[in-house]
Order: C-alpha cells, then sequence, then structure tokens
C-alpha cells in the first residue's frame, strides 16, 4: 500500500516539491557557506520524492550546539516559511478523508523542514 500512496504522491505533486528542493539545493551549494544548508534541502527532496514508509528521526547529534546554531540560523532565513507552507498543505488536504494520509506526510515534512540539522530520514519500523 505504501508503494502505490507514494506513486500517487509523485504524481500529485511530489515530483515538483523534489525538483524544487533540489534546484535550492544546487544554488545554495554554489556558495561554501551555503553547503550546509544545501545538503538540508537535499534531505528535504529526498523526502519530499518517497515520503510513505519513511520517518524522521533526531540523530543522536542533534543537541550539540552547532546543530542547535544552524538551526537557528536556517529558521532565520527562511525555514520557517518552508514549514509554514508545508502546514498549510497539509491543513488544506487534511479537510477531506481521501487528503488525510497525504496531509500527514505534509506535517512530517514540516517538521524537518523547521529543524533540518541533527534529523536523520530512515526506514519507518
Amino acid at each position: 500500500m505504501g508503494c502505490f500512496m507514494n506513486l500517487l504522491w509523485l504524481l500529485l505533486g511530489g515530483i515538483v516539491t523534489a525538483v524544487e528542493y533540489v534546484v535550492a539545493s544546487i544554488l545554495l551549494m554554489i556558495t561554501v557557506v551555503g553547503i550546509p544548508f544545501g545538503m538540508q534541502t537535499l534531505k528535504l527532496a529526498a523526502l519530499a520524492l518517497w515520503p510513505f514508509g519513511k520517518e524522521v528521526r533526531t540523530g543522536e547529534r542533534a543537541g550539540g550546539c552547532l546543530y542547535i546554531v544552524m538551526n537557528v540560523v536556517w529558521i532565520l532565513l527562511g525555514g520557517i516559511w518552508i514549514c509554514l507552507s508545508h502546514l498549510l498543505f497539509g491543513a488544506v488536504l487534511c479537510i477531506t478523508i481521501i487528503g488525510i494520509p497525504f496531509g500527514l506526510q505534509h506535517f512530517k515534512l514540516a517538521g524537518l523542514a523547521l529543524t533540518p540539522f541533527g534529523r536523520d530520514i530512515a526506514e519507518a519500523q
């Protein structure tokens, strides 16, 4: 069932979302300073491409000082807007019963978009 839902996700906008994240990642990686932020947008692209059956986990290094500082910089430079857009899409999709599974995936993306540093994407158990 997860494979079918992922295919439906791709057809209904997942590819567009993933491509947007990849383009943003490439643009961020042009400068040396933007490379860590570009890596995080690649992480978002991977989750946006195939979200069903994946979960976002907090890594053991997430509480480190550098990750906290990088997350704060991420939020201030646009992470909050990415998070809010996924929350909005999730809320709109959850209005209908059919859209609830897709809305939940947007909520998952919103959590990762808010604080991506120190988070890992893994197979759901």
